[in-house]
């Protein structure tokens, strides 16, 4: 059920202020409310949803100031995992970062835009992979979930969270282990995802269980 909810955030389906009623869940995934109770609890720590007394939980929705604290959290742990990233990154491991391009154009051409944002949010977490520190690793893929909501809620229609073209120029400099051009490429990439959103909360009308990418029972 958390990876569920955390996959619906990261793939922009699950928009911030969803609303995650209790007894749907039970019913979407054949569990009892202990068990949801515990899945929500768990996320409200990540920050991903929101529970309200005597109302339920919903998909968190932030504030301008998360905004600024969230974006100014992931461009610090960023700018560490680039850096080792480029001191790691193998030859296979490059490959791969040329394949996610790959991915990452093909899908652009086909306006394809779930698979440009899932790739997009991807291609951050592939970064961090290749730092190999699962400790950091882990704390970005919150941040990321977090930019997610964030993305969902204020970056206009038809965008994709992050530029192929930024995301190419990173490659290139870990490629060339050229660790300050990265940290430079990246840093400026995150400062401009930022400045693109704007307040114009897109809200969803689609069902919970087609949210969560589960098939209506």
């Amino acid at each position: 059920m958390c990876e569920a909810i955390s996959d619906g955030v990261l793939k922009h389906r699950l928009v911030p202020g969803t609303k995650l009623p209790e007894p749907e869940l039970c019913q979407l995934f054949g569990v009892g409310r202990a068990v949801v109770r515990r899945a929500l609890e768990k996320l409200a720590f990540e920050g991903i949803v929101v529970l309200r007394p005597n109302k339920g939980a919903v998909i968190a929705e932030p504030t301008p100031e998360d905004i600024r604290q969230i974006f100014e959290a992931r461009r610090a742990l960023e700018r560490v995992l680039v850096e080792l990233a480029v001191e790691r990154t193998t030859a296979a491991d490059l490959q791969a970062l040329r394949r996610q391009l790959e991915d990452e154009h093909d899908a652009m051409h086909r306006f394809d835009q779930p698979s440009w944002a899932r790739l997009a949010s991807g291609f951050h977490l592939q970064i961090a992979a290749l730092a190999r520190n699962p400790i950091l690793q882990r704390y970005l893929t919150e941040l990321v979930s977090r930019c997610s909501l964030i993305v969902a809620m204020y970056e206009p229609p038809g965008h994709a969270p992050c530029e192929h073209d930024e995301h190419t120029a990173i490659v290139g400099c870990i490629e060339a282990q050229d660790a300050a051009g990265a940290i430079a490429h990246m840093e400026a990439h995150l400062r401009e995802l930022e400045q693109r959103v704007q307040a114009s909360p897109t809200l969803g009308e689609k069902s919970l269980a087609q949210m969560l990418g589960l098939s209506e029972r």
